[in-house]
């Protein structure tokens, strides 16, 4: 009886475990614009967590950590299936790094200075939407990350 029920919880907290979509926008340096729907990390427990456990994660969403103030940012890819890409931005919402990171990894991917985001989506997508270092996220993007404060 007791593994019945421990097995009909898995799929709630499994379900449970996203975050609510949030729709943001990467204005690139021509000025045309990139939709992006992210999952917002804000707090220490969904930031730990981050997309680890996750098999599948489509082009056109991400998951961004939000942080309250700049600070040199190390992440890794412990117990995350799925190869990502991350981007490190600075508050002004300006993309000021861009690196790929390997499954299950345990390397260390460092920020080269103090910054107040990271955009993890999957690896590759940045360079197939055209997105480099020097674009930004838009007024309204950076409004929609703040107001969850």
């Amino acid at each position: 009886m007791v593994f019945s029920v421990a097995l009909a919880l898995v799929p709630v907290s499994c379900a449970q475990s996203r975050l609510p979509w949030e729709k943001l926008e990467i204005v690139r340096a021509d000025g045309s614009v990139v939709p992006l729907v992210c999952e917002i990390a804000r707090t220490a427990e969904e930031q730990r967590k981050g997309y680890m456990g996750r098999k599948t994660i489509p082009d056109g969403t991400g998951m961004i950590f939000a942080f309250v103030v700049d600070q040199k940012m190390s992440f890794w890819m412990k117990n995350t299936p799925h190869a990502l890409s991350i981007a490190y931005i600075d508050s002004a919402g300006f993309i000021r790094e861009i690196y790929d990171m390997a499954p299950y990894s345990l390397d260390i991917t460092e920020s080269e200075r103090s910054l107040r985001y990271a955009l993890e989506v999957p690896q590759g997508w940045f360079a197939r939407a055209g997105i480099a270092a020097g674009d930004r996220l838009s007024a309204e993007s950076l409004s929609v990350i703040a107001s969850g404060r």
